[in-house]
């Protein structure tokens, strides 16, 4: 047989059924001409007859409400016990409760025992889920940033993610969070170099903002420690969009270091124009000099600020508290690395794009 469907009833359909029987229409045609059960007629007729009213709660026995009143005063002591330790804390203290007891008792009830208005309740619980969102994106950029990015990089981040958040804010959030920059500890200070004595002027005149990729190349070097050794590592930047775009590992700082730096470079290099380097020994050198000279690329000598300050980012974000066991670990993690400098890492100096980023939106521009 199957189920009866349940059918609701408003009160005035119930109180012309009502009328109906009491008028003189039999039970039978009741029930038969609108299609309900004998025991609902009964019931209807009962409830008209001791209240006037079909509600539930009107039709109560006196030991029925009081049972009633005594099983809502119970919930309500049972509600004020587990809460009352909030009673005197702070708003979003008593937000937390009301969040965490809502399965058992109403948000009114709560809100009327811990004294504050429903609106305040709403408002609150709402902000605090868009704290939770932007505590998660906070923590997902900056481990994505590999431990690096500080306050002002988590924000342009946070905004590509629809999130319009203070650098204070995000502060504070970090401080929550245990999440400490890589920055914030005392930067590395490098040892003064041996210079070479060449009179080759200074070409480049520190006119680090290139308008073209690849017309200018600097270049410099840094020692890493490998095993309880030395090693080095050269890298070659365009300032263009301050892309590494060559680099070499090796355990001796010399030319040949240099010399497979640059012959790491995927361009052809006759199309660059200028090679800048500070006065290190390592870069006055017969091999070098032929390398130039061959692709007819000038030299500069002078300081090295591009370069430097790409190696002062390598020295931060990368090398500091590593330990590499060996050459090969390094030049593998150090070329996973240049990947992520190149095509994921904002850079300030180029607007919050990343090199890569910033190189094809220009050459679009150029198309």
């Amino acid at each position: 047989m199957a189920k009866r469907e349940r059918r609701t009833f408003t009160e005035d359909f119930k109180q012309q059924i009502v009328q109906l029987y009491q008028n003189g229409k039999p039970r039978k045609e009741n029930i038969r001409e609108y299609d309900l059960t004998p025991s609902s007629l009964d019931k209807w007729v009962s409830k008209s007859q001791k209240s006037g009213s079909f509600k539930e709660k009107d039709n109560l026995t006196d030991e029925q409400k009081e049972l009633m009143e005594l099983r809502k005063r119970n919930k309500q002591l049972e509600m004020e016990n587990d809460i009352f330790k909030a009673s005197r804390t702070d708003t979003r203290t008593k937000v937390n409760v009301i969040k965490n007891n809502q399965h058992k008792y109403s948000i009114s009830a709560m809100c009327k025992v811990l004294q504050i208005p429903r609106s305040t309740y709403y408002y609150e619980a709402k902000e605090r889920v868009s704290e939770d969102l932007v505590t998660s994106d906070v923590i997902d950029i900056f481990h994505a940033s590999r431990q690096n990015y500080g306050t002002r990089k988590i924000k342009v981040e946070l905004k590509r993610r629809g999130h319009i958040v203070s650098r204070r804010r995000i502060g504070r959030i970090m401080q929550e969070q245990g999440l400490v920059s890589s920055y914030t500890i005392a930067q590395f200070k490098p040892h003064a170099k041996s210079c070479n004595e060449s009179e080759q002027t200074n070409e480049l005149n520190r006119a680090f903002d290139q308008e073209q990729e690849m017309t200018t190349i600097v270049s410099d070097l840094t020692y890493v420690r490998v095993n309880q050794k030395w090693n080095y590592v050269c890298v070659f930047v365009d300032p263009f969009n301050r892309e590494i775009v060559g680099f070499s590992t090796g355990s001796n700082k010399d030319a040949l270091l240099v010399y497979r730096a640059l012959a790491s470079i995927k361009v052809d290099l006759n199309k660059i124009q200028l090679f800048h380097t500070d006065r290190g020994n390592e870069f006055k050198n017969k091999l070098i000099d032929d390398a130039v000279k061959t692709f007819n690329i000038q030299r500069s000598l002078s300081d090295n600020a591009v370069a430097e300050a790409t190696f002062k980012i390598i020295k931060t974000e990368f090398v500091k508290c590593r330990h590499f066991s060996s050459l090969e670990e390094l030049s593998r993690e150090l070329q996973d690395y240049i990947h992520w400098f190149n095509s994921i890492r904002i850079h300030g100096t180029l607007g919050y794009e990343s090199p890569i980023d910033y190189k094809q939106r220009h050459l679009k521009k150029i198309v």
